[in-house]
């Protein structure tokens, strides 16, 4: 079989990948895509096990340079946006993320993250009351994106006058982790780094002088064992709290309210037992997920499927075919708000398992209960389009009125 079909940049496969997957996962699970220099991982199977195998890496630089590991330096330009992304626990590897692990956890606890849910729930009431009263529009301007951005500048203290600045950010940060970004794209994400990065500096010193009841003076003042996170270190993990946490929630609700649309009998389901509401949010994240694939290197020379695949290869774990394939889920194709088991791997697996998962499902039960409860009859008013860019999967808009 050829890989022509897997083309992570052609609008088509980014509206429906899963044709090409199921082909895949049948008759080539493992292979070398020459456009973007991965091998691609389809089979839940294959992806559990090496999302759990030490032997990769979200990065090399723990164990080896560029050069010696067979990469070209990165430019010296990039260098602002990689210092800020290492100095979170995203792309690094234990031992260094072990620690950062340990000392974020101790200060963004489960019980402080169930302890939003209150909060959580007065603002989705608030956006979408608002969204309903002035008779819908486009849901993830109004509701999806305003949302997570709000909930996590409150978690981290961000005052309210400096919010409108973080989506921006985020938006460009997130854009280095598309497939072979341009040049453009790639300075757009070095000056916001630089603005992001001096803007939480100067936030993170007002707190360490004068700590306030939210989780920047939390994370200056977390000590264990004598270690603390260093500046840099704190600057970094906020970062990546408000990237994680913004995007992927807001594609999620857009493209878990698509999925609801294009399923009327499930989502009349829910309107008639908004109980469901738990394991429709899982089954949207399984269905259509709105970060389909995940990147490791290879740090030692692995086998997978019976395919050898050499040191200083890069693998494209496929989170959107595993959560359709099905060897793990019954009838992978059909959408099922009330399927229990539900073992998705939309959040990963293993130590880079993703912190923020209890916060996410916070917001999206919150969301979407908040618009089934004041607009129960909720209609699309237009076929949305995707954007483009297969790694952080979402759609434009999405216009529905209540």
């Amino acid at each position: 079989m050829s890989d022509v079909a897997y083309d992570p940049w052609s609008p088509g496969f980014v509206a429906d990948p899963y044709p090409v997957f199921e082909r895949l996962r049948m008759e080539q699970p493992v292979f070398f895509h020459e456009p973007t220099g991965q091998w691609v991982i389809t089979r839940y199977e294959d992806v559990n096990a090496l999302l759990r195998d030490r032997r990769l890496g979200r990065t090399y630089l723990h164990v080896s340079g560029h050069e010696e590991f067979g990469r070209e330096p990165e430019a010296e330009f990039l260098k602002p946006f990689w210092d800020l992304v290492r100095a979170g626990m995203l792309d690094v590897e234990p031992p260094t993320h072990t620690r950062l692990r340990r000392l974020v956890s101790k200060a963004f606890t489960a019980r402080m993250v169930e302890g939003l849910r209150p909060m959580v729930r007065r603002l989705a009431e608030e956006l979408a009351g608002a969204f309903v009263a002035k008779g819908g529009g486009d849901l993830l301007a109004d509701v999806a994106e305003p949302l997570p951005v709000n909930v996590i500048a409150e978690m981290l203290g961000v005052p309210v006058a400096d919010r409108h600045l973080l989506r921006p950010w985020s938006a460009d940060i997130c854009g280095m982790y598309e497939l072979n970004p341009s040049e453009e794209t790639q300075r757009a994400a070095v000056r916001a780094a630089m603005e992001f990065s001096d803007y939480l500096r100067e936030l993170a010193r007002t707190r360490a002088a004068n700590p306030q009841d939210d989780l920047i003076s939390a994370l200056a003042q977390v000590v264990d064992e004598g270690d603390r996170l260093a500046e840099d270190e704190l600057i970094g993990t906020c970062v990546l709290l408000l990237n994680a946490g913004h995007e992927a929630t807001v594609n999620t609700t857009g493209n878990g309210w698509w999925s609801l649309f294009r399923n009327p009998g499930e989502l009349d389901r829910v309107r008639a037992d908004r109980s469901l509401i738990p394991t429709a949010v899982e089954e949207l994240m399984r269905y259509d997920t709105s970060a389909p694939m995940f990147e490791r290197w290879v740090l030692e020379d692995i086998e997978v499927a019976g395919v050898d695949i050499p040191r200083g290869s890069e693998v494209a774990l496929q989170f959107a075919s595993a959560n359709r394939d099905p060897e793990v889920f019954t009838d992978p194709d059909r959408f099922d708000a009330g399927r229990d088991p539900n073992p998705h791997i939309t959040f990963g697996l293993g130590i880079h398992y993703c912190l923020g998962a209890p916060l996410a499902r916070i917001e999206l039960n919150e969301s979407f209960g908040a618009l089934l409860r004041l607009a129960p009859d909720l209609k699309l008013v237009s076929e949305p389009k995707w954007r483009p860019g297969f790694v952080l999967r979402g759609l434009e808009s999405l216009h529905v009125e209540p």
